[in-house]
């Protein structure tokens, strides 16, 4: 399990729209008045789907990280 993992993860769905929309249908859950909850295991368990190895706790360090995602392996365009 890893952090870097999780990065990658994260890279590959903002960069693959397929990947990204089957994301959104198998990792979320509905909450009360329509609100959508995005569901730890399930995001793992779709991440080891397609290889990549980490936790539910270190997908929670990435979330809640300060830098954003992308920085760890691309760059990031300022305006």
């Amino acid at each position: 399990m890893s952090l870097e993992q999780a990065y990658a993860f994260y890279e590959v769905l903002m960069s693959d729209k397929t990947i990204y929309e089957q994301y959104l249908i198998n990792c979320r859950r509905r909450g009360l008045l329509g609100s959508y909850h995005w569901d730890k295991t399930k995001i793992v368990n779709f991440a080891s789907s397609l290889g990549y190895k980490f936790s539910e706790y270190e997908l929670t360090q990435v979330w809640f990280e300060s830098q954003p995602i992308v920085s760890h392996r691309l760059s990031v365009v300022s305006h």
